[in-house]
């Protein structure tokens, strides 16, 4: 297939393009805006394969991302462009209403057409991916998120979201555009970008600074390995019922307190501390900070449907997966020293970015 990714180059993004490009058959053209979160870098490994393309792009330019519809002629959509940090949304609400409400409607109003003058293959298919965030917050003894959870956001961040999600949903049972929705748990792993809590912790630890902690750690996640995630994505995408909704979720339930506590052993395992440090463990890092607004207690999802309809679930566990993910961190210190040092965007423009980084004409030859 020719599947089209947004947000490519971020977190989830860069993860998934990887894996469609290294696991998989499949052509891949990859659409970001490079925003700050947008790095390249996160995809070197794959940038001279003959089955990957990239180009710069905002979802919400209409006319840009046409055109590269018509250039590209996907097979499938992968939609994961988002602004995606929920204190960013607190402090600046317009561009997540620009990017995820505003975006997600170019881009269906677009594939609706491209789908359209196609003549609506049954094949084609439109995937929305979306957060556990829109479904608001848990108590302590509530049931897990399921698909039929009505919907209770809390922050700018989960309504624009929410708002993208209902949009998709709209283009399907309005229109019949053949949409897939997913609703995931917090992610973890390589390349995600060092504002998020993993690579925080991690980060903050190896510079020896002051680990912040939210209030007093007492909410609760389910984190979900960000290489689980990419193949539930292929997994729904490959073989999902059109207009149906998937939790995905790593059954891997923590409080930020205890999880910050397990990185910071895990470091004190693989990179010790030293007498001239101060510290004897890097959990004497830690320290509180005040509560963030509107902060959900608790998000946990049931993720039967997709195990019981696709065959799905989490292969790695938490202590595998965080232990990967930590070594990660350690293992590409120049991926994450250039971001804190803001080369990656100098890298960025020695590389080049605009228009197509491949010739689509390329993709003419391609079976």
């Amino acid at each position: 297939m020719k599947i089209l990714v947004t947000g490519g180059a971020g977190f989830i993004g860069s993860n998934l393009v990887r894996y469609l490009v290294q696991q998989t058959d499949n052509q891949v053209l990859c659409l970001d805006k490079l925003t700050y979160a947008g790095n390249l870098q996160s995809l070197a490994e794959i940038a001279e394969d003959k089955r990957y393309a990239f180009t710069q792009i905002d979802i919400a330019d209409a006319i840009a991302v046409r055109n590269a519809f018509q250039e590209y002629h996907p097979d499938v959509v992968m939609h994961l462009a988002a602004e995606s940090h929920v204190d960013r949304s607190i402090d600046g609400p317009g561009e997540f209403i620009q990017t995820n409400v505003c975006g997600t409607f170019n881009l269906l109003q677009v594939a609706l057409s491209y789908w359209t003058e196609i003549g609506k293959p049954e094949s084609f298919r439109f995937l929305h991916v979306s957060t556990d965030e829109v479904y608001g917050s848990l108590g302590f003894d509530d049931s897990p998120f399921t698909e039929t959870t009505p919907y209770d956001p809390h922050s700018p961040y989960s309504a624009s979201k929410a708002a993208s999600d209902h949009l998709a949903r709209a283009w399907h049972d309005t229109y019949g555009l053949p949409v897939i929705v997913t609703n995931c748990s917090n992610n973890y792993g390589p390349y995600q970008f060092p504002e998020k809590l993993i690579p925080v912790v991690i980060l903050k630890c190896l510079r020896r600074e002051s680990v912040p902690v939210y209030g007093k750690g007492e909410h609760v996640r389910d984190w979900l390995y960000v290489g689980d995630h990419v193949t539930a994505l292929h997994q729904v995408v490959s073989h999902g019922q059109v207009g149906a909704t998937y939790n995905i979720g790593g059954s891997n339930e923590r409080a930020n307190i205890e999880l910050v506590k397990h990185l910071c052993l895990l470091l004190d395992e693989m990179r010790p501390s030293k007498p001239e440090w101060g510290i004897s463990s890097y959990k004497e890092l830690i320290t509180f900070v005040i509560d963030r607004p509107g902060h959900d207690l608790r998000y946990a999802i049931d993720s039967s449907r997709i195990n019981q309809e696709l065959g799905w679930s989490p292969s790695e566990s938490f202590e595998s997966g965080f232990r990967k993910t930590v070594r990660w961190y350690l293992n590409n210190q120049e991926w994450w020293e250039d971001i804190l040092s803001g080369n990656y965007r100098l890298k960025r423009q020695e590389t080049g970015t605009k228009g197509w980084i491949r010739n689509p004409n390329q993709w003419k030859g391609l079976s």
